[in-house]
């Protein structure tokens, strides 16, 4: 009989999209489990062999009511499944899934894959969600961490596991975001932003910058690739009436925009590891992205992008001014040492191995 795996996580695409290199492994060798809250999004989970458990989890906030029936969930879950060991991504995942491991006497890797807005402002939030770090992952037998700034943070606020460990991220799957052509220097220049319009992911500095730059240069054209939070419907709308601004909407298969894209602006007020900047980088292509923790360890400044202070719209406008004064020759060769940085740092294959390595001294 194979040993059991269980894996917690918050969302069934960003488990597929970005560790299914590391599913398709534990596969050959364990029986492994996984609970999503939206685990029929993506049937290919079932497909691959994973056996599935349905856990309702909101992504967003605290509800003291909701997080108590997640803890009962994952305590009946785990108790029942009795897996050799739990791995878990996220915040909730990480917290009440370590909780529920620790009184279980299962052990269970943590996956850091950012801290979130709870941890910008002081505050009683803050306190809890240290207090509950500090409970759930005291027992953990490694912590991986996706940035070094988020390990020391960590380390000050005493929240401590039997060892931690700094991964390249998630990685990037350098086969599926394979290096592209340079788009034509015929063409408008085309930048990007991939992900969820919201405050902290820089719209508010994305959009002031949008309209300054396109006001006076016709030669450009931004697009933005994913859905957009209702305060920001009327400024999108008139952008798009202008002819500054394309919304693609949420898309599934992300690389096609890449491809076609100049570079990639990615103005994030906080990051675990953006693993859109390393998508666009290893399909060559630049990022203009906020110097934070998360965004920062994924471009080399001046050689395969440009770097700005988060939460200020002038710092991204000159950021993209600074871009478009480059000739396209430099631009194209800013794409290929970006890919070349991918290769030698954020290969998938490496994460993967890493945890192989950590699973098999639990085994």
């Amino acid at each position: 009989m194979k040993k059991k795996i269980l894996i917690l996580a918050n969302n069934a695409s960003g488990l597929y999209d970005f560790r299914n290199e590391l599913l398709l492994e534990l596969l050959k060798m364990y029986e492994v489990h996984v609970s999503l809250p939206d685990e029929w999004d993506i049937p290919q989970l079932k497909e691959e062999g994973c056996i599935l458990h349905h856990t309702s989890l909101d992504r967003r906030g605290i509800n003291p009511k909701k997080d108590l029936g997640l803890i009962f969930d994952y305590y009946t879950l785990i108790r029942k499944i009795r897996p050799q060991i739990v791995l878990t991504y996220t915040i909730k995942p990480n917290i009440y899934g370590g909780i529920c491991c620790r009184l279980l006497k299962i052990p269970y890797l943590a996956n850091i894959t950012g801290l979130g807005s709870a941890f910008e402002n002081e505050g009683i939030i803050k306190k809890v969600v240290i207090f509950l770090y500090r409970q759930a992952l005291k027992k953990a037998d490694c912590i991986f961490f996706q940035n070094n700034r988020n390990r020391q943070l960590f380390e000050e606020f005493n929240i401590k596991g039997k060892k931690s460990a700094l991964l390249p991220g998630s990685g990037v799957n350098l086969i599926r975001h394979k290096k592209e052509k340079y788009p034509s220097q015929k063409e408008k220049i085309r930048l990007t932003f991939v992900g969820r319009m919201m405050r902290e992911k820089g719209m508010d500095e994305l959009l002031y910058t949008i309209e300054k730059i396109c006001t006076h240069n016709s030669n450009v054209i931004f697009e933005i690739v994913g859905n957009y939070e209702e305060d920001y419907r009327s400024q999108v709308e008139r952008l798009i009436k202008k002819g500054y601004l394309y919304l693609a909407g949420y898309q599934k298969e992300i690389h096609p925009y890449y491809t076609k894209c100049h570079a990639v602006i990615m103005p994030s007020y906080h990051e675990g590891m953006n693993n859109v900047i390393l998508e666009a980088s290893a399909t060559g292509r630049p990022v203009l992205a906020s110097n934070i923790p998360g965004c920062r360890e994924g471009f080399t400044e001046g050689i395969t992008g440009y770097g700005f202070e988060p939460e200020n719209k002038e710092a991204l406008y000159k950021a993209v001014k600074k871009f478009l004064s480059m000739s396209y020759e430099d631009k194209r060769i800013m794409g290929e040492k970006a890919r070349e940085k991918m290769e030698q740092e954020f290969d998938r294959n490496k994460v993967v191995e890493i945890y192989l390595k950590e699973i098999s001294l639990q085994m």
